[in-house]
């Protein structure tokens, strides 16, 4: 990772020529007329992102380090090789990011950085960068947690109002919850074991579908929706649903895990060498990605119906947003969208390729907090204390509130599919 001589010695987008902080200068970013624009870096896993946003939600810059095909020549994310490549690449991301704003460190009102959930080699590779830039340049530091800049990530885009149920799912989360404001959350359910993306990444390596030429680029996830795409029989494989005695909003991706696995190691893994088999691959990635779809829905289901019972949320404000990773999905999209249509709720889909991790999130989470005055941090060593957390809760936990409602719920019928 580049340190101050890098900066100092020759001239660069981060270069500063910026005075110190004084009370004129705090109060100034409070009544300037200018929106306030904010960096954001992110470095929660396996991908350096760096993003630039003003508190209109203007996107200025960004631009992103993905570590993905290193990754998949492992067969999954090695923590090592992830915190390693993020100090490699942070100082060039950052350079590429504000460049693309035609913009300098100087031109920045705070630095906002992702210091957790996540991997923590990752996180501190992001952190201890972030830290550098506010302290060369004089700027007020504001950690975000990865999980809440997901779920408000939306706002940037579209006027989606609080409160909302958020349901956020990725390679490393799954969860539902209510979002009341910039720094208020309430939980109703999260993965009683593992996140969905880490589960479809493991069966896609169970099925080997990276020696399929097509696929061979592909995320876990991504491969399965493309292979299932193509499925000529998608009920061919049936799974039985997971949790189905249990009235809440927790998940369970690991059942859905062990019961593929169980079929394949009982039947045979697919030849996929013989193109004969390919149909079946195709057919089995149809039944998985519909038995996590069923799931997930069924369990947002219940969230909206708990919602409604106890009058959470004004009935014309009701609002479903989607954001993570496996929300790039589009069969699940259609599956959601389906039972909002039929439980009343409005439903909003944060834009893919917002969806994935990314700086653009973190820089605008910050600008919602700029804006809200939120942990804004200006006091130098107040900054510098900032440490990651590999695991960090998410607002407060209303789990057994929902489990204390007892609410039967039956899944609506995904017929329009």
């Amino acid at each position: 990772m580049a340190k101050c001589a890098y900066f100092l010695s020759r001239k660069t987008s981060l270069e500063l020529c910026q005075p110190r902080f004084s009370r004129l200068n705090v109060i100034r970013k409070f009544v300037d007329d200018r929106p306030a624009i904010i960096l954001g870096i992110e470095t929660s896993c396996d991908d350096t992102g760096c993003g630039i946003v003003d508190t209109t939600g203007k996107i200025l810059g960004e631009a992103i380090n993905s570590q993905h095909l290193t990754h998949l020549k492992h067969g999954g994310i090695i923590p090592t090789i992830a915190g390693k490549m993020h100090r490699q690449h942070i100082t060039t991301v950052c350079e590429d990011a504000l460049r693309s704003a035609n913009l300098r460190l100087r031109n920045v009102d705070a630095i906002a950085t992702t210091t957790k959930p996540g991997l923590p080699l990752s996180l501190n590779a992001g952190n201890e960068f972030g830290k550098y830039l506010s302290r060369i340049g004089n700027k007020p530091y504001i950690p975000i947690h990865h999980m809440e800049a997901h779920a408000l990530t939306v706002r940037m885009v579209q006027k989606v109002y609080f409160p909302y149920l958020v349901l956020l799912v990725s390679g490393g989360h799954s969860l539902l919850a209510i979002v009341e404001n910039v720094d208020k959350f309430y939980t109703l359910g999260t993965t009683l074991d593992n996140a969905p993306g880490e589960i479809l990444d493991k069966i896609a390596r169970k099925l080997k579908l990276a020696t399929i030429p097509e696929f061979s680029h592909m995320s876990g996830g991504q491969a399965i929706e493309s292979a299932a795409s193509k499925a000529s029989d998608p009920t061919k494989f049936v799974f039985n649903p997971v949790l189905t005695n249990k009235r809440d909003c927790q998940f369970s991706f690991g059942g859905i895990w062990n019961r593929s696995f169980r079929h394949l190691d009982k039947e045979g893994n697919f030849d996929i060498a013989n193109i004969a088999a390919i149909p079946d691959v195709y057919n089995f990635c149809a039944a998985i990605q519909l038995t996590f779809a069923k799931h997930i829905c069924l369990r947002t289901q219940r969230a909206m119906e708990f919602i409604n019972n106890m009058n959470l949320i004004p009935q014309e404000k009701r609002t479903l947003v989607i954001s993570g990773g496996v929300a790039c999905n589009n069969f699940l999209a259609k599956t959601l969208e389906i039972v909002c249509s039929e439980r009343n709720f409005k439903f909003v889909r944060t834009p893919p390729r917002l969806c994935n991790d990314n700086g653009v999130m973190i820089a605008w989470n910050g600008a919602e907090k700029w804006m809200a005055n939120i942990n804004v941090l200006r006091d130098r060593e107040e900054i510098e204390m900032v440490s990651t957390e590999k695991n960090a809760s998410f607002g407060e936990s209303w789990i057994e509130r929902v489990q204390d409602a007892n609410i039967k719920c039956k899944l609506v019928k995904l017929n329009r599919l």
